[in-house]
């Protein structure tokens, strides 16, 4: 017998089409036993499943995996469950110090954030003889309550006013302050536009250091004198610039990924010596009112998104303005003509990261969902408990979606009426 491989192009048409009754059992076939995440379509092109990695929520109800909390067969564990079976990490007398200066961007840790301990732990614990620890400089008010989740062993946290907002000049003294009590062996920045940017290579001067900016790698190098060597964007991105991993370093989102099998002990420590508190040059206004409607897609943080589902764009369009909200859409409502090209959002139109994603009638096609899937929270409203959306969302409400957005505005704006008349 000749052992040519053959095909079976209906167990591929199968695999390919998730709404097949034999769906599930086809991957595991083909995987083995496991439900697999790719396979070589008929034209030889991989083909993905981005819903063979996830986890069961609270309610039964399957989820996508974006935090990195579960992984493959350990869908049946929820999210709850994984985070108390992290392994503890407490480092008590740690060789170096890694300190990390977040943006906190809304008091919590953005994603971005994230990916930069994940950075800096990959640091830290390179040498699991001597291991170091990740120090985390925290500027104002913040409402995170797992710092050590995200890979935190010692916070400093300094609340006094004069750090918030836009105060460059208080948090370079401040960090300062730091660098001569613990002498980082690294100092590992969001290279971001909502200060990190800024900050990093305000620090890097003060320390007298070339920092490596837009750094979106870095791998370990015995000829280097700290032992690593980073790889960055330059040319506006189009190139790349390997050198020896400096003490300041300046990283992008995806720089690493985020600890997920860990839980630190996030200590809070003092500054033993008063920070100087001069008087700064620089006063913050206060932020500028922008138009939501103005704001670029991929720049939103609070993105309201209609699809096939909004019967009243008016009152839509009226939604989107009481709630201060930048408008996207789906592909299916671009095409009808009620939204422009440039507000489609998936990965046939803009990648979003928003902090708060509204989707309003909207299923949930694979593609939409790749664009929205770096988005920290999402909210869905619609007719279908069933669909897509609904199974990806951090929060759904099922019903009408133009009796829940009038019920919505209405809310926001008696609330609004509410502290008027109490001013």
């Amino acid at each position: 017998m000749r052992e040519t491989l053959r095909r079976d192009p209906r167990r591929e048409w199968i695999a390919r089409n998730r709404l097949h009754p034999e769906h599930a059992s086809v991957l595991a076939d083909m995987g083995g036993g496991a439900i697999v995440s790719e396979w070589f379509g008929p034209s030889g092109v991989v083909r993905k499943n981005p819903r063979a990695v996830g986890f069961i929520g609270p309610n039964g109800v399957k989820r996508i995996d974006r935090s990195g909390l579960q992984q493959g067969e350990q869908s049946a564990v929820t999210a709850t469950t994984a985070r108390d079976s992290r392994r503890a990490v407490h480092i008590e007398q740690p060789a170096f110090v890694v300190a990390v200066v977040p943006d906190l961007s809304g008091g919590r840790l953005s994603s971005h954030d994230k990916d930069l301990l994940g950075l800096a732990r990959r640091l830290a614990d390179a040498d699991p003889q001597s291991p170091g620890a990740v120090l985390a400089i925290l500027f104002g008010d913040h409402k995170e309550t797992a710092l050590g989740d995200a890979g935190i062993d010692r916070v400093v946290h300094l609340e006094d006013e004069l750090y918030t907002g836009y105060a460059p000049e208080a948090r370079l003294a401040a960090l300062g302050a730091v660098a001569r009590e613990m002498a980082p062996r690294f100092w590992l920045l969001p290279d971001s536009p909502l200060g990190g940017a800024d900050l990093g290579r305000r620090l890097a001067l003060r320390l007298g250091e070339r920092a490596a900016t837009g750094v979106w790698q870095i791998d370990a190098d015995s000829q280097t004198s700290l032992g690593w060597r980073c790889t960055a964007r330059g040319g506006a991105g189009s190139l790349d610039i390997q050198r020896p991993l400096p003490r300041v370093v300046l990283a992008l989102a995806e720089c690493a990924e985020p600890v997920d099998e860990t839980r630190h002990a996030a200590e809070h420590l003092s500054l033993a010596a008063s920070v100087p508190t001069t008087l700064s040059r620089i006063e913050d206004l206060g932020q500028v009112a922008v138009d939501p409607a103005g704001v670029a897609l991929a720049e939103a943080e609070f993105i309201l998104s209609g699809g096939n589902g909004v019967k009243e764009w008016e009152a839509f369009h009226h939604a989107a303005k009481v709630l201060g909200a930048t408008e996207g859409a789906s592909r299916v409502a671009v095409d009808d003509g009620f939204m422009a090209r440039d507000r489609q959002v998936g990965a046939t139109g803009t990648w979003v990261t928003a902090r708060v994603y509204m989707a309003v009638g909207i299923s949930g096609a694979i593609q939409h969902l790749q664009g929205i899937q770096r988005c920290d929270k999402v909210v869905a409203i619609n007719l279908d408990p069933g669909c897509d959306m609904i199974k990806r969302a951090d929060l759904a409400v099922i019903g009408d979606s133009g009796k829940i957005l009038a019920a919505l505005v209405a809310l926001v704006e008696q609330q609004r009426g509410g502290q008027r008349d109490a001013a």
